[in-house]
């Protein structure tokens, strides 16, 4: 569920970057790649090709981050697994023969 939420941050993060300066690594060749024409016809206000552009660079380095995060987080808990286990026990007493 968190690494969605990285996701979708850096996806809105990189998409207003991406449209601020079109020239952000990887959009604009991807869109070049898959032989999209350039266009001027306007969504949302904006021209087509910087809107794809940019679209592209939030789902890459969307999933960058997330796989980022979900590494990083199985790392961090291992670790703290590992810590766990290693949690010193009290030695127990040999078993003594009670009279009665």
């Amino acid at each position: 569920m968190k690494g969605a939420l990285v996701f979708l941050v850096v996806f809105a993060v990189l998409v207003i970057v991406t449209l601020g300066s079109p020239s952000v690594p990887p959009g604009r060749q991807v869109y070049d790649a898959i032989g999209a024409p350039e266009t001027n016809y306007l969504i949302l206000g904006q021209p087509v090709t910087p809107l794809v552009s940019a679209v592209f660079n939030g789902v890459i380095y969307g999933i960058i981050a997330w796989l980022g995060y979900t590494v990083l987080a199985r790392i961090g808990s291992s670790r703290h697994k590992k810590s766990e286990t290693k949690v010193s026990r009290p030695a127990k007493e040999p078993y003594k023969e009670q009279k009665f």
